[in-house]
């Protein structure tokens, strides 16, 4: 339990730095060609930045509060009916 509030709040904070800090981003790593071309021509690759941080935030939140296990688990039975 200890390791997964851990995990959580690393993934919470991870995906606060890239969307708080997507322009840091963007002049360190670079513009994304792909990204770019389907997210707009300017903008794209910032967006896509904050998006993954948001992202990283949201399943980050559901694992920590055990959420995602629940739904991968219950995902699964659906698909391959399980019991």
């Amino acid at each position: 339990m200890f390791t997964q509030i851990f995990i959580g709040l690393l993934g919470i904070g991870l995906g606060l730095l890239f969307a708080i800090k997507s322009e840091w981003l963007l002049h360190n790593v670079g513009r994304i060609a792909s990204i770019e071309r389907y997210l707009g021509t300017f903008g794209g690759s910032r967006l896509f930045y904050q998006l993954l941080g948001v992202l990283m935030i949201i399943f980050a939140t559901l694992y920590m509060t055990g959420f995602l296990q629940k739904g991968i688990i219950g995902l699964f039975k659906r698909v391959f009916a399980l019991e």
